[in-house]
């Protein structure tokens, strides 16, 4: 075994190849291996990455499951309310993995300025209301105080704060609309605090946050009737099953969908990543498996009489193939050390830096989300070298077909 090992590392130092024939294959293998690395890294890392962003920005301005009245699930407006009065609220106790629950109210409207007008609709809250979902997202001003006594507060985004010319302090009317007929539309005086940006794009060109009470009022309901809860799920990935219970746990007269039935066109497109990411794994590590084939076939054939001399002094098969199996392990440990720090190096200036930007009209997103897991970067180290180190058993083979002899002539 130590013979064998210094016999591999002798084979594989600078003087034995760097002016041999080997010497460019044995750096392209290295180099395929540490771009196959950094491309599986960065693609995995943005990938996932990407897909928790979005599911957070959904669920932060969604909750994960509705709980609506079955007349408004069509409709981004709340047309029935629903009464506070439930078994499963403030607190869902009857269902696990349930972290919290809010009520909430939504109402079409017409926000007029001096100069523009934009239809928008306003999202009522309370004070359940988990602020800590969207405060990452505030760009500018504070968060909205609904604790106390009714208020003129509202959260704006970003989008809309400068199609109609507005910022942190500014006052602005909104007409509300009445169900009946022959009345005239309500209007409502709100002062920006704050200004969101959630790149996704879908809600910021439509809601802006405000007192439920507001709405309450408007809608004639009494104080402890909203118009749905939002649920929100320890996991994510048990999101359906927890869904189904709630479903179970709640009135006839009421429904639930999840945030990816709602959103199911984002959901199937984000399910594509999954698919994208294993061509590109399975693509680059047949890239570096296919490179470290041909640098071990090139170093077994220079090497010809040296495997020629190692049998005729007695060394088996085994022990020899063992050798170039050394040696390969050596090379591939070296290209996976330089795409590793590569890699890692660039998610890091991504994750802090956030150089590559994106539109959030397309990706819901502003720049490249990184999600950066030592276990996968493991994992993916694991796959690499034992898909290499398995596929190079086959080529090392041939050294058991070379007659002593013959090497030993071999010129």
């Amino acid at each position: 075994m130590n013979l064998e090992y210094f016999i591999a590392k002798r084979l594989i130092t600078a003087k034995d190849y760097k002016s041999s024939i080997s010497a460019p294959i044995i750096k392209i293998a290295i180099s395929a291996i540490a771009i196959g690395m950094i491309m599986m890294i960065v693609s995995v890392a943005t990938g996932i990455g990407l897909q928790q962003k979005i599911r957070e920005k959904i669920s932060a301005f969604n909750g994960h499951i509705i709980i609506s009245n079955y007349d408004n699930n069509q409709s981004e407006v709340t047309l029935i309310p629903i009464s506070k009065k439930q078994d499963f609220y403030p607190k869902f106790t009857s269902v696990s993995g349930i972290s919290h629950i809010q009520a909430i109210a939504t109402k079409a409207g017409i926000i007029r300025t001096e100069t523009a007008f934009e239809g928008v609709i306003l999202k009522g809250v309370g004070q359940d209301y988990q602020w800590n979902n969207i405060k990452e997202y505030l760009v500018s001003g504070k968060l909205p105080d609904f604790s106390k006594e009714l208020n003129q507060e509202v959260l704006i985004s970003q989008f809309l704060s400068k199609r109609l010319n507005l910022k942190v302090g500014d006052s602005f009317n909104t007409f509300f609309i009445k169900e009946s007929q022959n009345k005239l539309p309500n209007i409502r005086r709100f002062k920006i605090t704050g200004i969101f940006n959630s790149g996704f794009q879908e809600f910021d060109a439509t809601y802006l946050i405000g007192d439920i009470r507001h709405l309450q009022r408007i809608n004639k309901w009494s104080p402890d009737q909203v118009g749905a809860f939002e649920v929100f799920v320890d996991d994510f990935n048990t999101i359906q099953e927890t869904g189904e219970q709630v479903y179970a746990q709640t009135s006839s007269t009421l429904d639930t969908k999840s945030i990816i039935e709602k959103y199911s066109y984002i959901f199937e497109w984000l399910q594509l990543f999954d698919f994208n990411i294993i061509v590109i794994l399975a693509v680059m590590i047949l890239v570096a498996t296919i490179n470290m084939v041909v640098a071990l076939l090139v170093l077994i054939l220079e090497r010809t009489q040296m495997i020629g001399i190692l049998k005729a002094l007695g060394a088996n098969n085994w022990s020899v193939r063992k050798i170039f199996l050394y040696n390969a392990f050596y090379l591939i440990v070296r290209g996976l050390f330089w795409g590793n720090l590569i890699g890692i190096s660039l998610l890091l200036i991504q994750q802090h830096f956030g150089v590559i930007k994106l539109n959030p009209e397309n990706y819901y997103v502003n720049q490249a989300p990184v999600y950066l897991n030592w276990g996968y970067i493991a994992l993916l180290n694991a796959l690499t070298v034992a898909v290499c180190f398995l596929v190079l058993l086959i080529p090392s083979y041939i050294i058991t077909k070379i007659s002593p002899v013959k090497a030993i002539r071999f010129d």
